[in-house]
């Protein structure tokens, strides 16, 4: 527990919250734990807030009107104009929750625990968190309702994969650098909001490559774009046919290939990135060099996303970034960090 987290998190409901996110996201349970107060309790929220919205999205036994319909639904929650009621947005999502709900649909079955926490949050931060939020769970309603019939999402442009990145996942780090952006000069957080959407779609791109395999069977979503599947002939609804393996990892090593493109500006956010607000720099310098391992493995062995679908750095890794975190990591060590694990992993 950091500096200044005992007193705050003694409130049942954040603690509740934070204990959310330790169960359905390894990546921000890393970040929220090595933020300070108030900003740990910020990205936490905002986190869950974004998570009902994914879980939503991605449920394969949701038929895409009713994705559509809960998500718009949300949204009016969200909406501190409309009188719209936490209790109706209930009755309408209950009847979608698994019996047998696992860590992601527990958070959609508290959501007035966690919108209640959020809105008792001040009024700059909330404010600053609520616009991102809901851009993000209007992209998601609205990619839900393009593909409706096709029971799934179904990309068909590099520049539709994008488009879906920048509603996953950038508009997340609008609501980030909204928040730590708060205690940098005009240049520095004018240099942040330039390369706040790398820093956002690295991360995202790095996921797409390597659930190639999860997505389409537990999600029935198909994120890699269906131009670049015709090239190699894969059909889109034939990505995880053992048949089709050489080329959809042909289409995985492309989608490697433009995450890395945005390895240099994401760097840059996090070299400009302030320390104030409870904000630290190890809280967004590590997943990004768990994206830079990813990334290695990847590059190494794409065939494994489609034939083994469990590509990912191991534990002996994460672990060994963690704890050179524990030292003082300067911003001028990222490069040095970033080069060592693109070639090999840092615990060797």
């Amino acid at each position: 527990m950091t500096t200044g987290q005992s007193d705050i998190r003694a409130d049942p409901d954040l603690e509740w919250c934070y204990e959310a996110v330790h169960g359905v996201s390894r990546t921000f349970s890393i970040t929220v734990d090595r933020l300070e107060e108030p900003m740990a309790r910020h990205i936490c929220l905002g986190y869950l807030l974004c998570r009902i919205a994914d879980t939503i999205e991605d449920a394969g036994h949701i038929p895409p009107e009713e994705q559509t319909a809960l998500l718009s639904a949300y949204d009016r929650l969200l909406d501190p104009d409309d009188d719209y009621a936490v209790s109706a947005f209930m009755a309408d999502v209950a009847p979608w929750i698994p019996a047998e709900r696992n860590e992601d649909w527990e958070v959609v079955a508290q959501t007035p625990r966690v919108l209640a926490t959020f809105e008792a949050l001040e009024d700059e931060p909330r404010e600053i968190m609520r616009e991102p939020v809901r851009e993000l769970v209007d992209g998601m309603a609205m990619f839900t309702a393009r593909y409706a019939e096709e029971g799934g999402l179904r990309l068909q442009t590099v520049e539709e994969l994008e488009e879906y990145c920048w509603y996953a996942a950038g508009t997340v780090g609008t609501l980030i650098t909204g928040l730590v952006a708060r205690g940098a000069s005009p240049e520095r957080a004018r240099e942040m909001r330039q390369n706040a959407r790398s820093f956002a779609l690295l991360l995202q791109l790095v996921n797409i490559a390597k659930d190639v395999e999860s997505d389409y069977r537990e999600e029935n979503n198909v994120y890699l774009p269906a131009e670049w599947l015709e090239e190699e002939n894969v059909d889109v609804d034939a990505v995880v046919d053992e048949t089709n393996h050489r080329g959809v990892t042909s289409v995985v090593q492309r989608v490697i290939g433009r995450a890395e493109g945005y390895l240099d500006d994401a760097q840059r956010y996090l070299e400009v990135v302030p320390e104030s607000h409870g904000n630290t720099l190890s809280a967004w310098a590590i997943p990004y060099l768990l994206a830079v391992g990813t990334l290695r493995e990847l590059r190494e062995r794409p065939e494994d996303v489609v034939r083994e679908g469990d590509v990912k750095i191991s534990r002996a890794e994460v672990f060994a970034v963690i704890q050179q975190f524990e030292q003082d990591v300067s911003r001028s060590t990222l490069e040095e960090l970033r080069l060592e694990m693109s070639e090999k992993p840092l615990h060797q």
